[in-house]
């Protein structure tokens, strides 16, 4: 609540929180006993209905971590599943797996994401458990309708409470293909990337994700979404979901021609397919390829940092933050940030001693630090005060960053070109109407320099330009956009710009320094 004003600040309008409910924290809260109840950890169901209340005040959008694939271990549903109670027993997916040379096997090779074998023994009910995940992360069947029901009732719980929508987790690990006649699975073909059997890219996934059935789930809970919308007014509730697929199996989110689906679903291919050293031509490609490859009247969504990568700074360099603040915030469609990224956090230092993450301890200590997700986890950096103004408590849950001093929120507001202020500057674009609902072009102006214009009749046009590499790029706009005014002005200018706010330049000469990004607006309407 305390934070809420931020947000509001820096033009925010929905935040996604990191799940808060009951868990054992074998997975930071993706591993839930209770969906509908609070972790004390975190305070009260009461806490939460004022933070509601607050938010709807300052009208920023409250967006929850749903978790359908699995539960913790200690959820009362799966107790009485192991126990084999009846309304329970196929909640999750058993198998008695087999007995080969007088010793018991898994039912498969079925790699979990957290290294190791995908199932567990349970002792009680004398049958393995699948858990793509953590082993105290148990998988739902949700072959059993029972299932999709429960599921089902736990959106319709906090759509009351009037959160305006879920960021679906792991969606495309939500179904494994159906077993056969007698009740077995069966074995995915290896990969040559690794010999190791436990790690996750020993196998080729083609039965434990992006099964057939997966995105009608995603239509089913839009169908409850919008029902609760007819019901009780009020915007638009909004479903965001995470897949890691193909980007030809990622359109089928959207919905089809019978069926409503996500909003969102994420696009993570500036994630997965860029890297430090990919050329404009490469950005171009990407960008395209899913303004292409999206469904008529749907809108786009961009993604570059989030809670299970390194920080954007650390990926491709300090030097390209603003690059990609800019570049998110002036493409059509919705931009997504990672908190601390606007204003250019950089990966923490995180000890072995004090990983947390479970997809690095359950490995070695010689390469944890390439399978940790903690680096990008710290905690965010409010001030250069004690514990970055992030607590004051004695300890966090992770080290602060070890740059506080010189890289937090309170330093940023008071310097014009930080980071911090030109994703300000930019959100302030975002409304011009030829920014927020114009047609865009994005082009290669060369290996070096991409440029993106959004363009709307009776409007000015924009130019966004970056500079990827550290050479300075002088270009001409009139080579590759068609039909330009002849004169800009410079809307929005970097630190790394030896121009200022206001500069005019010819469209037919525009010079950039290294890594240096513009926004540029025609002096004159289309």
């Amino acid at each position: 609540m305390e934070k809420l004003e931020y947000l509001k600040e820096i033009g925010v309008t929905a935040t996604w929180l990191s799940p808060f409910l009951k868990s054992p924290m074998a997975d930071f809260g993706y591993d839930i006993s209770d969906f509908t109840d609070i972790d004390p950890l975190f305070g009260t169901m009461e806490d939460f209905e004022a933070l509601m209340a607050r938010a709807k005040q300052l009208n920023v959008k409250i967006i929850l971590d749903f978790v359908p694939n699995h539960s913790s271990d200690e959820c009362d549903w799966f107790v009485r599943s192991a126990a084999g109670e009846e309304e329970y027993k196929d909640y999750y997916v058993w198998h008695p797996g087999f007995i080969e040379n007088g010793e018991r096997r898994p039912p498969t090779n079925w790699v979990s994401v957290f290294r190791g074998s995908a199932w567990e023994w349970h002792e009680g009910r004398q049958e393995y458990y699948l858990h793509q995940f953590h082993k105290k992360q148990p998988d739902f069947n949700f072959r059993n309708p029972k299932v999709r029901e429960q599921m089902n009732d736990v959106l319709r719980f906090w759509l009351a409470k009037g959160v305006d929508g879920f960021r679906v987790d792991a969606i495309y690990h939500a179904f494994e293909v159906a077993p056969d006649a007698n009740g077995n699975y069966p074995d995915e073909p290896r990969n040559d990337w690794t010999d190791d059997p436990d790690e996750y890219g020993y196998t080729h996934k083609i039965y434990t994700v992006d099964q057939p059935e997966t995105p009608h789930l995603v239509y089913e809970w839009r169908k409850i979404l919008e029902q609760f919308q007819k019901d009780n007014g009020g915007d638009e509730r909004v479903l965001m979901v995470e897949t890691w697929s193909p980007i030809e199996i990622v359109m089928h989110y959207y919905g089809n021609e019978t069926a409503e689906g996500a909003q969102i679903p994420f696009n993570f291919q500036l994630i997965s397919n860029l890297h430090r050293d990919s050329d404009a031509y490469h950005y171009e490609y990407l960008i395209n390829n899913w303004l292409s490859l999206m469904p008529a009247g749907k809108s786009a969504n961009w993604v570059i940092g989030n809670h299970d990568k390194n920080r954007v700074g650390s990926r491709f360099g300090a030097e390209r933050i603003d690059l990609f603040n800019i570049l998110l915030l002036t493409l059509p469609g919705c931009s997504i940030t990672y908190n601390g990224d606007e204003f250019g956090m950089l990966d923490g230092y995180v000890s072995w001693k004090d990983t947390v993450d479970p997809q690095a301890c359950n490995g070695y200590e010689e390469n944890y630090m390439a399978m940790s997700r903690d680096p990008a986890r710290t905690p965010l950096q409010w001030s250069d005060e004690f514990m970055a103004g992030f607590t004051s408590g004695s300890s966090t849950w992770l080290p602060i960053g070890e740059d506080y001093k010189s890289v937090n929120v309170k330093l940023q507001r008071g310097v014009p070109l930080s980071h911090l202020n030109i994703f300000k500057r930019l959100q302030q674009l975002r409304a011009e109407p030829a920014i927020q609902q114009g047609a865009a072009e994005i082009k290669a102006i060369n290996s070096y320099v991409l440029g993106v214009r959004r363009y709307l009749s009776g409007n000015y046009v924009y130019i966004s330009l970056f500079n990827i590499f550290d050479s300075i790029e002088n270009v001409n706009l009139n080579a590759v956009f068609a039909g330009l005014p002849s004169t800009f002005q410079y809307a929005l200018v970097t630190s790394r710009s030896i121009k200022q706010l206001g500069d005019q330049v010819s469209a037919s000469s525009v010079t950039l320094m290294p890594y240096e990004s513009v926004v540029l607006k025609s002096t004159t309407i289309l």
